[in-house]
């Protein structure tokens, strides 16, 4: 075993208990699927609102006859264990379908998120030797002119409404036509293969230099699955809501496999939309739903009234994948009266990492979330563990603010065919997140993570290192603010200096008052030296905040040396 291959297998571990001993009920996700659609047929399984609404349900064994029918003509092109098959898709009940009929097969789905670029779409499907692709009427003609330079793609799959369509050569198969060929077909077995044989790979969204290519494996998700059904007791009687994308993990593994791990049942949406949201999950009696900062945000600009609605089954909202502020999170409880369950992970670790626990008191839920100046991302769950390191790989104490690193068996067994990035990620035997942190430890013993900012995000103002949240917090604890982050710009004094970029809700806020609140909150380095005031608050798909994106915006201020004024 290499040297590399040592160290990741050591961050594959859990408490001594290497990958190869984790146990599970099934021998892959095709053995999950074939079983509980077999063993309740009848119960409703995914529930789909397209865009307009309309409401279209499917039950265990309508779903399963769907896959099925998928799986087969998949088996015509070629597609077996190891194949890789993209998906250019939106969220949609077919997307679903496909996802679990290359599974079935020992596949790999390669997610593609249709917001990027053409040419990271062509180094995705590239990068991946994916062999066909499903994609919907809208990106057809986009992909069919990026696959001429695509060697490994052989098949395109058009989804959707092709009405309309005059093409004068059939160079793409049509799902509609699969599915009627294949419905009521004999039930394909799940295909023998190791519970490591990779099953996913989702590339990472960064906003400069190629997508790394996360590579996951049915273990992982099997592992993440049960750590997350059994912290939130998601059971066979469990309905779930699936509003975020299901191009990412978050989408993915929370609200489709974990349901499904769990014998549940989940309402997939088109998209988030604030003025069906809370009205959705009571006709559809949603006990969770996992969601981002951001979405949190948009429920509480748009303050709607649920007095009328019967939500006693909502119990909980999972967040986390982007920057939770604790203004933000007092905010929402206090207006609609939902406990946030506030989580952290990472693609590279399947999905969720650790979450706040579910039964601690109303008092101790509101310590953790709003007194430490951050929210707890909360206590790692049982299938990995968690530790704060300085740049050796030391372990720090409680309090010390270093490097959040995780070990596991949701831990990826590495980025897709890029060994310099393994090399960094698992230097020490850990898989390194590059998210800096620190821990408490509560009169129990427990073990209380908190994530201070992104290390490659931190401001660095004349060697010191500031952390972008803590000013967040300040920022959008003013009244008059919408939504504001701290921004790092490039400064000829101090090599960075600290700047705001802010969405007013107060259209009378000016940028002397809010620098004079901060100044009133932090000390001087930390504070905001320019505001500039703006609609616009660029996030990625998942919510995060691309601070790096609107640097640009300070420019004229690079050799300006801002002084304090006491």
């Amino acid at each position: 075993m290499s040297d590399i291959q040592q160290l990741i297998s050591q961050a594959r571990s859990v408490r001594g208990v290497p990958f190869s001993g984790f146990k599970t009920a099934y021998t892959s996700l095709g053995d999950l699927i074939k079983y509980q659609c077999s063993q309740q047929m009848e119960k409703d399984w995914l529930i789909w609102y397209d865009e307009n609404g309309e409401r279209c349900p499917f039950t265990y064994g309508e779903f399963f006859d769907l896959v099925n029918a998928t799986a087969r003509f998949l088996l015509t092109e070629g597609i077996t264990r190891g194949s890789r098959v993209a998906t250019v898709a939106h969220n949609h009940w077919e997307t679903v379908v496909q996802y679990f009929a290359v599974w079935l097969l020992g596949g790999t789905v390669v997610p593609i998120n249709v917001g990027e670029d053409d040419e990271r779409i062509s180094y995705i499907l590239n990068n991946s030797g994916a062999a066909l692709t499903f994609v919907r009427a809208e990106y057809l003609d986009r992909i069919g002119e990026l696959s001429k330079g695509i060697p490994s793609l052989r098949t395109i799959v058009a989804c959707g409404d092709l009405s309309g369509r005059n093409d004068s050569t059939e160079w793409f198969e049509n799902f509609n036509d699969i599915l009627d060929k294949g419905i009521g077909s004999p039930p394909i077995l799940p295909r023998r293969y190791l519970i490591d044989h990779e099953c996913l790979i989702v590339y990472t969204s960064g906003t400069t230099g190629a997508p790394k290519g996360v590579l996951l494996t049915h273990g992982n998700l099997l592992a993440d699955a049960t750590g997350i059904s059994d912290w939130h007791i998601i059971t066979d009687t469990t309905r779930m809501m699936c509003v975020l994308p299901i191009h990412h993990v978050n989408g993915t593994v929370v609200t489709l496999v974990t349901p499904m791990f769990a014998g549940g049942s989940v309402v997939l949406n088109r998209k988030f939309q604030t003025g069906t949201f809370f009205q959705r999950i009571a006709d559809e009696g949603v006990e969770i739903v996992s969601v981002v900062p951001t979405l949190l945000a948009y429920l509480c600009s748009a303050d709607i009234d649920k007095s009328a609605l019967d939500l006693q089954s909502l119990r909980h909202i999972i967040c986390g994948a982007g920057p939770l502020t604790c203004e933000l999170a007092e905010r929402f409880e206090d207006q609609y009266k939902v406990r946030i369950l506030h989580g952290y992970g990472l693609s590279e670790t399947t999905c969720y990492s650790c979450f706040l626990p579910v039964d601690i008191s109303d008092e101790e839920h509101r310590q953790w979330m709003r007194d430490h100046g951050f929210p707890s991302i909360g206590v790692p769950i049982p299938q990995n563990e968690m530790a704060i390191h300085d740049e050796n790989g030391n372990a720090l104490e409680a309090g010390q603010r270093g490097e959040i690193v995780i070990r596991g068996h949701n831990v990826m067994p590495g980025y897709y065919n890029n060994r310099e990035a393994n090399e960094n990620a698992f230097t020490h035997g850990w898989f390194r997140s590059g998210d800096e942190g620190f821990f408490m430890v509560d009169k129990s013993g427990n073990t209380y993570f908190f994530i201070t900012g992104r290390l490659k995000e931190l401001i660095i103002r004349g060697g010191v290192n500031i952390s972008p949240l803590e000013i967040d917090e300040v920022l959008n604890s003013h009244p008059g603010v919408d939504v504001g982050i701290a921004v790092a710009f490039e400064n000829s004094w101090y090599g960075e200096e600290v700047g705001a970029l802010v969405r007013k809700l107060d259209a009378l806020l000016t940028e002397e008052e809010l620098l004079s609140f901060c100044a009133e909150h932090l000390p001087f380095h930390k504070q905001p030296k320019v505001v500039i005031f703006g609609d616009d608050i660029p996030v990625t798909s998942t919510g995060k905040y691309q601070r790096n994106r609107v640097k640009g915006l300070f420019a004229d201020y690079k050799e300006v040396q801002f002084k304090s004024q006491k």
